[in-house]
């Protein structure tokens, strides 16, 4: 590396690059705009109590402490496994890619009442308070609103509530990861589970297990791909979103590593995790992927970019041509897969043109009540295969400008924190959740990611992971369990 960094040095134009760089960077960084966007006023603790999210849970809480000492509950729960929040609350969020989504559903709401216990017991134990939380909560109360004026409250009910739990579930998250231990075991556990989540889907591959769709590749189109991993998550689509979450915090995970054992484990796990992602086939993910890629490079040094058409031209020859052919066919109307979207898309906006304000209502019965007669050549869907346009459907327009703005939140939140950050392991897990979270709303134009509910459960225990490393700095150090 040294030499390769000697050979560049000395090259004229490789000089001149970097100075053009520098300075378009100095005056990028300069800017009113970037300096205002890192660095948000009223983010602090006093802002966070003074908010009504934070009054009314105080209120609440007063109440529940006093009937918790009345009731002499401390010896009951003296010593009990219930009360290690941590351990209940990272359970489904490492089980949630191969567990059924009852069990997540069901972990999800123990950990809640273990972390409700906590805080309860303890009135010392404050409450943490990130900046996307309100908008976390906000967002769910309108779905759960939306649940309730569904044009089929009937078939919303159940996946309108499970959404909302598992929504919610993120700022549980938050206040049950206290240490920086916590934060760091948690993440490599979700790193492993990727891995194995992965090597099951080669080997899937492989083997030929599972199940296939039709509708999944268009065989006059692709004839050399005859089978496209779906792995524990049913779907090779969801798969693909799954993997793009993961991959960029392996990365991270792998830059951090301090010992050779460390690395050699992490870069296995980036390994099996590619190659699986390349075997999904999926078109979406892999762009999301690459986009998730290209945020990292940049967050991390941007000069780096500089070497992106290298390493594109490098994977041209190391890709098998039906990865080629198929990630080539991006936009082609002539796939049915491309053009089924398409038809979705065009019979979704024409039905939102009446249900905008409100939408439908969530699940699959609500949106097979109305789409069908919007619908396009008679096409045929259990959703709109865009993120976006269905939280308009489920929850109407005030859903999704929540969603934007939470979204908008969250990275100015990273991009703040790394803006200030000095530790590099912490530095790289917040590039990490940043990338992460780019890739996967890349993908999500082209598929509902929210469809599987694991994969949605997963989202958003991500959005709180990031939120946690935002502050990995200021986190104790603390025990494991507590």
């Amino acid at each position: 590396m040294e030499q390769v960094k000697n050979i560049l040095d000395g090259s004229l134009l490789w000089r001149a690059l970097m100075a053009l760089c520098g300075w378009f960077g100095r005056q990028w960084q300069n800017s009113g705009v970037v300096q205002w966007f890192l660095h948000p006023f009223g983010w602090g603790p006093a802002a966070s109590e003074s908010s009504i999210f934070f009054k009314l849970w105080s209120l609440i809480r007063n109440a529940l402490c006093w009937i918790y000492e009345k009731l002499r509950l401390d010896k009951l729960f003296a010593g009990s496994v219930f009360l290690q929040s941590f351990f209940w609350c990272a359970l489904p969020v490492v089980l949630a890619p191969v567990a059924p989504t009852m069990a997540v559903l069901g972990l999800a709401v123990i950990g809640c009442c273990s972390l409700a216990l906590n805080l309860i017991r303890d009135k010392s134990r404050p409450l943490a308070w990130a900046p996307i939380h309100r908008y976390i909560i906000l967002y769910a109360a309108i779905y759960l609103a939306g649940t309730f004026f569904s044009v089929n409250l009937r078939g919303s009910l159940k996946p309108g509530i499970l959404s909302v739990v598992l929504i919610l579930f993120a700022v549980v998250l938050s206040n049950a990861v206290t240490g920086r231990r916590q934060l760091d075991t948690l993440v490599a556990l979700v790193v492993f589970m990727g891995a194995a989540v992965s090597f099951y889907g080669i080997l899937q591959y492989l083997f030929g297990w599972g199940y296939q769709s039709a509708a999944w590749v268009d065989s006059d189109m692709f004839s050399s791909i005859s089978f496209r991993v779906p792995s524990t998550l049913g779907n090779p689509n969801m798969l693909g979103q799954y993997l793009i979450l993961m991959i960029p915090v392996g990365g991270a995970k792998l830059l951090a590593s301090k010992d050779w054992l460390s690395r050699a484990f992490y870069f296995c796990c980036c390994g099996v995790m590619c190659v699986c992602m390349i075997l999904t086939f999926s078109r979406g993910a892999w762009l999301g992927l690459l986009f998730a890629g290209a945020v990292f490079v940049v967050l991390l040094n941007p000069r780096l970019i500089l070497l992106a058409p290298f390493a594109l031209v490098a994977l041209y020859f190391v890709l098998p041509d039906a990865v080629i052919s198929r990630f080539t066919s991006i936009g082609n109307l002539g796939d049915n897969s491309t053009s089924y979207r398409v038809y979705i898309w065009m019979g979704v906006l024409a039905m939102l043109k009446n249900y905008w304000l409100c939408g439908i209502g969530p699940g699959d019965a609500a949106f097979n009540m109305v789409y069908p007669a919007y619908s396009y050549n008679g096409i045929v869907a259990p959703h709109s295969h865009n993120l976006f346009l269905q939280i308009v459907c489920d929850a109407g327009i005030s859903a999704l400008v929540v969603f934007l703005l939470l979204l908008f939140v969250y990275f100015r939140m990273m991009c703040s924190a790394l803006g200030r950050e000095k530790d590099w392991t912490s530095k790289l897990l917040q590039i990490a959740f940043t990338a992460g979270v780019c890739g996967f709303l890349v993908q999500a134009m082209t598929d509902y990611s929210f469809y599987n509910y694991r994969v949605m459960f997963l989202f958003w225990a991500y959005l709180a992971l990031g939120a946690l490393a935002a502050r990995r700095s200021e986190l104790p150090e603390g025990r494991l369990l507590v």
